[in-house]
């Protein structure tokens, strides 16, 4: 990058000399499929657009391409003078939210990292109820703006050990958790942007974290009972963050209250201003949500979900995900149902069943099993047994990686673990069966992630109690054992003391004349005996 700012960006005033919000991306939301599919869906044929803060550069590249007209604006001078290199004829505008001056207002505004990082530490923060008013001042009649929020109560903050009012970041210099006006809930942000002269047109919850949301679900979605084939996706991995709880159990409890929405770790709302008498909006069609699984994408539809582009709509599987039946009864070490759902899973593989099939991507309602995704495999088709070797030792290697308990001993690693459950669904596998489930899973491309799935400080806590607990009994076994064996020793000396005086006794009466008299008395007996048996015989 040169000395000189390029020709398209212009300094507004309040902009940061030498900071960089794109350094890293520390902290700054990392939209991915499911954000790109929601903006290409609003960006205007005919119109203005305006990103407003950090975005990722998938995200600004897809903007810059497809609007007939884009600006951004930027508080980082670095930031903005890059991305004005990389897009010559882009606006860029560098400095504070309040200190744009647009010409004419924007038919799309994005603002989808928030409004945390629309102020510098030139001049103090603005509230968020101000920034929001300022950002709504750039909303054309009929336009749209799009606001991501993160939500203080989100149920990441509840599975993350570290503080939540400062994420160890240096542009944490003043946490919105100071501000009164920055909202609290769903209704606090829907009054917040009607003060701002907006209306919601939908309100999206982000899953599974703030740092890299990868589903929306509308608010019309998340009034249903949603079907666990779709919420058990929609926990947050583990990576390299300090977790208090399991997220998987935390977040399903929070889809089982219907606690969706207000437990949601960001918002994602879309708001229009009401358009003039004479102005033509065209229509946009919002999904009812968005989720990503690995590679592909799919949206919510009332009757189920469709893979895009183009995809064919496919009902969402009924019953409750395999694994958490799993983990529940090896928690209650309930080997019996163990086994008898291997064994059903073992019958139904033998029929054909998915060969890409894994327990956390599989339903089952008590009668057979569905793939929540729809299924794909490899060229060539493995046999039966080899595939249920690899489903279990994907469960083996999670099951153990997370530290869950289990009716096996505990030092039993993840491929005796597999042999022995292939063994309870009747179906005996040797270790070169494990090698070719091992080569199918990576051809796949499912490895079993080991990082994603280490065990968290409740987890620990509670193996700690067992452990405790275990340590209590053999220590009050101990006891008892030291009890009977001090009552043996002393009944040994009691018995040792009493031979002694019996010994002490023979000695004496052995010294006796009498007990002399009778030994040498005795003897010519014997020898008379003696010779009359060899007489008569």
């Amino acid at each position: 990058m040169s000395d000189e700012a390029p020709e398209n960006v212009r300094l507004i005033g309040g902009e940061m000399l030498l900071w960089s919000d794109a350094s890293g991306m520390g902290g700054v939301t990392d939209w991915r499929g499911a954000a790109l599919e929601l903006v290409r869906r609003m960006i205007p044929e005919s119109g203005r657009v305006l990103l407003v803060g950090p975005h990722p550069r998938v995200l600004v590249d897809e903007v810059v391409m497809r609007a007939p007209s884009a600006a951004v604006l930027l508080r980082s001078y670095p930031d903005a003078c890059a991305l004005g290199e990389r897009h010559p004829g882009l606006a860029v505008f560098c400095g504070r939210l309040e200190m744009l001056d647009a010409d004419e207002p924007y038919d799309l505004v994005l603002a989808l990292d928030g409004l945390l990082r629309t102020h510098s530490a030139e001049a103090p923060a603005a509230a968020w109820s101000e920034s929001l008013g300022a950002l709504g001042d750039l909303v054309a009649p009929g336009g749209r703006l799009v606001l991501g929020v993160r939500n203080d109560l989100g149920v990441d903050r509840f599975i993350e050990a570290r503080p939540a009012d400062r994420e160890c970041a240096d542009d944490q210099w003043a946490p919105h958790g100071f501000d009164p006006s920055y909202p609290g809930g769903p209704e606090a942000l829907d009054l917040g942007l009607e003060s701002a002269g907006l209306s919601v047109q939908r309100c999206y919850a982000a899953y599974p974290d703030r740092q890299a949301p990868r589903s929306l679900l509308s608010r019309e979605a998340l009034t249903f009972d949603l079907p666990e084939a779709l919420t058990f996706p929609l926990s947050a991995k583990g990576g390299d963050r300090m977790l208090v709880a399991d997220p998987l159990r935390l977040t399903r409890l929070v889809f089982r209250h219907r606690l969706g929405e207000e437990l949601a770790p960001m918002w994602l709302a879309v708001a229009t201003r009401a358009p003039r008498a004479t102005d033509s909006v065209p229509a946009v069609e919002l999904p009812l949500g968005l989720i990503e699984e690995g590679p592909a994408l799919y949206e919510l539809t009332p009757a189920g979900t469709r893979r895009l582009p183009g995809g064919e709509e496919h009902p969402i599987p009924a019953g409750r995900v395999v694994e958490e039946i799993l983990v529940e009864a090896c928690a209650r070490e309930d080997v019996m149902t163990v086994r008898d759902l291997l064994s059903d899973l073992a019958d139904w593989l033998e029929t054909g069943g998915d060969v890409s099939a894994a327990t956390d991507s599989l339903v089952f309602d008590g009668e057979r099993f569905a793939a929540v995704n729809p299924p794909w495999g490899p060229a060539t088709q493995p046999e039966p047994h080899v595939v249920l070797c690899r489903i279990l030792w994907r469960f083996a290697v999670r099951l153990l990686a997370a530290g869950h308990h289990h009716p096996w001993p505990w030092p039993l690693e993840a491929d005796q673990l597999t042999l022995t459950l292939c063994g309870m669904a009747g179906r005996a596998c040797d270790p070169g069966d494990l090698d070719r489930a091992r080569k199918l899973d990576a051809e796949l491309g499912q490895p079993a992630e080991l990082a994603e799935h280490a065990p968290t400080y409740r987890d620990l806590l509670g193996a700690r109690d067992r452990l405790a607990d275990q340590l209590t009994a053999a220590l009050a076994r101990i006891s008892r054992l030291e009890t009977k064996l001090s009552y043996r020793e002393r009944e040994l000396v009691r018995a040792k003391a009493k031979l002694r005086r019996t010994q002490r006794k023979a000695t004496a009466y052995r010294r006796t004349l009498g007990y002399r008299l009778s030994r040498r008395l005795a003897r010519p007996r014997k020898v008379a005996r003696r010779v009359i048996r060899l007489l008569s015989g």
